[in-house]
């Protein structure tokens, strides 16, 4: 799954449509990578936030990946609204494709803001299966099974770290707001102030904007292939889904919207699993969840649910879900959590490596 071979020359940076940040394997432009990944930044960020985990992606597997940093979202264009950047991420996908002809296969990984950039992307790059006809050895046509894709490709990652998946809005969901009611109510009035778009589909009050009839909130529409955008369709067709996210210290996003879980769900963690990954503290795989088994869950008693949040985990988990939390309670930067986790700066963030290491580890290609 990975290869060792990690030198300075292996890694290149090339123009794809005026991008600067797509990087692979000298040799493999032309001969062996067929799986495009594209890294996607957080809100106000760039594309040079993935630099240090892009370097690390081609030097660990040069044969088999080149990696474009998505650029099209930079900046103050974060602030235009998740279905707004993931318009623009599409499009740069699908420039991206076109440029490299021999790509087959296609995964994600994003930071914050940008897992929801993604999903909406991927709703809008999905390709319903098509029934193609091919010749067998005897001559005869025999039907090939019929395959759904992602912009043309075999969807095989989506990752994201630490993305806000049930949003903004609820108790401690954003920790700086240190979970106090009054604070956490007066930010969604005022949210779209400083974030915009953005800030409105992060705290889920975007329900009535410039509709004449109201509407879910975004993320809820997300759960469900809404219109022209098969969300659902596009996720459950990768073939891995995983979640990083921070246990705490993370003020920006919280533990249970990056995780997709009930504060009832939320585990008790330790010390690292592994000395390879000494600030990953628990890891597990949660199989999709059908209509039955949610029935069979109460929130009565959680005070830090409400009727949408408790839509968007029931949702959500309709797909499987490998999840890792990560922990920084020791690092002398554990109050940059939601930066080191990404390793940001490389030189800042450098004790978030181990959790790229085991993302690139485990990384199906």
């Amino acid at each position: 799954m990975q290869n060792d071979v990690a030198t300075d020359e292996v890694c290149s940076s090339e123009s794809v449509n005026g991008s600067r940040d797509v990087w692979s394997c000298k040799d493999s432009f032309s001969s062996s990578a067929d799986h495009l990944v594209i890294m996607v930044h957080g809100i106000l960020g760039s594309s040079s936030n993935w630099k240090y985990g892009a370097e690390q992606f081609v030097r660990r597997l040069p044969d088999k990946v080149f990696v474009h940093c998505s650029e099209r979202n930079m900046a103050k264009l974060t602030l235009d609204g998740v279905d707004v950047m993931g318009e623009r991420l599409a499009n740069e996908v699908l420039d991206v494709i076109q440029e490299k002809p021999n790509l087959s296969k296609i995964s994600f990984v994003a930071h914050s803001v940008g897992g929801l950039v993604a999903r909406y992307a991927i709703g809008k790059l999905y390709r319903p299966p098509k029934e193609e006809v091919k010749d067998d050895i005897s001559g005869n046509g025999c039907k090939e099974e019929p395959r759904a894709t992602i912009g043309g490709l075999e969807a095989i990652n989506f990752i994201t770290v630490a993305t806000p998946h049930l949003g903004s809005r609820g108790n401690k969901q954003v920790p700086f707001l240190f979970g106090v009611t009054a604070f956490e109510k007066a930010a969604s009035y005022v949210i779209h102030w400083i974030f915009r778009r953005t800030g409105r589909h992060l705290f889920l009050t975007d329900d009535d904007e410039e509709k004449p009839q109201l509407q879910p909130p975004l993320l809820k529409r997300m759960l469900e292939d809404y219109e022209e955008c098969y969300f659902m369709s596009a996720l459950r067709l990768f073939k891995r889904r995983v979640l990083y996210a921070n246990v705490g210290y993370d003020h920006i996003v919280g533990w249970r919207t990056s995780s997709i879980r009930r504060e009832s769900e939320l585990p008790k963690w330790g010390e690292s699993l592994n000395e390879k990954y000494p600030h990953i503290v628990y890891e597990e795989h949660c199989k999709a969840c059908d209509s039955e088994q949610y029935e069979t869950i109460s929130t009565e008693d959680d005070g830090s649910s409400d009727k949408l949040e408790e839509e968007l985990v029931r949702g959500l988990s309709r797909v499987s879900w490998e999840k890792v939390d990560v922990s920084f309670h020791n690092s002398r930067l554990r109050f940059a959590a939601h930066s080191v986790i990404q390793v940001k700066d490389e030189f800042m963030h450098t004790e978030g490596a181990d959790v790229i290491q085991h993302l690139i580890d485990h990384f199906h290609t």
